[in-house]
């Protein structure tokens, strides 16, 4: 984790490329004074000490979801207007409904993250994970991101839903976009362009939803196209079904893992000692570090909610209909909540207790397979890599301008093989 930037909280601006980038002394700021913080730039009130978290995630009668985020966005209804002409207007995702919308959608989703699907696909992603490694271990170098991290959780969920593995670099620039968007930090020119990759995307998938309606395969997303919900009595309409592809499925299927990947390389080598501590029993450590990379570098630092209802939070008037930002990462670096919040500690007995795939009613469907995906590729790499390193000059260690996630730009290692590993 980089070193925290302190500042006042008057000073607070999360839009800020600075505090953007290394937001952890603001939060820390925010903790210890205005733990239910009104942002002079939005309006929205972001809260970010852990209990306080938990307890708007828990209250979703107060605390719900709908178009929050419009309200904060006002480019909205100009963005509209351009699905409307060129392509679908996405309907609210899974993500973004509540109760009992959002139980009987969440059907459609279970069966493929199903403690037994999960387990079976074990082997495929160790057999992937490896065969990324492949490509680059005889050069003793990589940028992690752009050769493992990213197109690891990509191919696993589009081998999910039936997309070539070919496809997956396309199918990238389409969730940078969407993703560049969700963090509104874009100019107006930038959220057009965003919009209309987007709808790009919208037709590359629509030939797809059409021929698994006349011909079901039995993929995931043969399924989500074919599958009435009992309690509408349709299938998903093409509008629902392109929300669910970009948000759900593609970001949501990809994203997290990617950017904990990521990460997790960074903070081993910044602290050598846990490499050691998992090298020496992986099998002991590897589940700790999953919770501890999610815990500590947050790949989603926060998302909304809406007051119902005038709610007073840590004496704080949050009136009725105002955005509510939850910020995730700052509840897991809470003092109150963590020993050493700022560590990696491989020994932390209640890592798993981090809110980083939500809490409660939305608690991210996709947590199972995505703690798979980020164990199983620490696993390969212990396998292959004794040690590793910064390749010296060539990082930053800079992360993508987003108000919501946490991704860094790319990551330049060296390493040595291991002389153990067996092909």
């Amino acid at each position: 984790m980089a070193n925290e930037i302190t500042v006042d909280p008057s000073q607070v601006n999360f839009f800020d490329p600075e505090i953007s980038e290394c937001p952890y002394g603001a939060y820390k700021t925010l903790r210890e004074s205005a733990p239910v913080w009104q942002d002079p730039n939005t309006g929205m009130f972001i809260v970010t000490r852990y209990e306080d978290v938990q307890t708007v995630l828990k209250d979703t009668k107060r605390f719900r979801n709908g178009k929050n985020k419009s309200k904060i966005d006002k480019r909205s209804r100009m963005l509209r207007e351009i699905y409307k002409e060129k392509g679908w207007v996405p309907a609210p995702t899974l993500a973004g409904r509540d109760d009992p919308e959002h139980k009987e959608m969440r059907k459609l989703f279970a069966h493929a993250f199903r403690p037994q699907k999960i387990k079976e696909m074990d082997p495929f992603v160790d057999d992937l994970a490896h065969r990324l490694i492949d490509d680059f271990i005889d050069a003793g170098v990589c940028d992690w991101v752009r050769e493992f991290a990213i197109p690891l959780p990509l191919i696993v969920i589009g081998h999910q839903v039936g997309v070539p593995e070919a496809d997956i670099w396309k199918i990238k620039e389409w969730t940078d976009a969407w993703v560049q968007r969700l963090g509104m930090m874009q100019t107006e020119e930038e959220a057009i362009w965003s919009t209309e990759m987007e709808i790009e995307a919208q037709h590359y998938f629509q030939p797809i939803f059409d021929r698994l309606r006349k011909t079901p395969d039995g993929s995931l997303l043969s399924d989500l196209v074919n599958t009435e919900i009992p309690e509408w009595g349709r299938t998903l309409t093409d509008e629902e079904l392109h929300a669910e592809m970009m948000a759900d499925t593609f970001v949501g299927g990809s994203e997290t893992s990617t950017n904990a990947i990521s990460a997790g390389v960074m903070l081993l080598i910044q602290q050598p000692d846990q490499w050691q501590l998992l090298k020496n029993d992986p099998n002991k450590y590897l589940p700790i570090l999953v919770e501890e990379i999610l815990r500590l570098e947050g790949p989603v630092q926060g998302l909304f909610r809406e007051a119902s209802e005038d709610v007073t939070l840590q004496g704080i008037l949050i009136p009725k209909g105002s955005v509510v930002n939850v910020r995730y990462a700052s509840a897991n670096l809470d003092e109150d909540m963590f020993d050493t919040p700022e560590l990696l500690d491989l020994e932390r007995t209640n890592a798993r207790k981090h809110l980083a795939f939500g809490f409660g009613t939305h608690y991210c469907m996709g947590a199972p397979l995505a703690r798979r995906e980020i164990l199983l590729s620490f696993k390969a790499l212990i396998e292959r890599v004794d040690e590793m390193w910064f390749v010296e000059g060539a990082n930053d260690f800079t992360h993508h301008q987003n108000f919501c996630l946490r991704a860094l730009r790319e990551l330049h290692i060296g390493f040595e093989r291991s002389c153990t590993h067996s092909v």
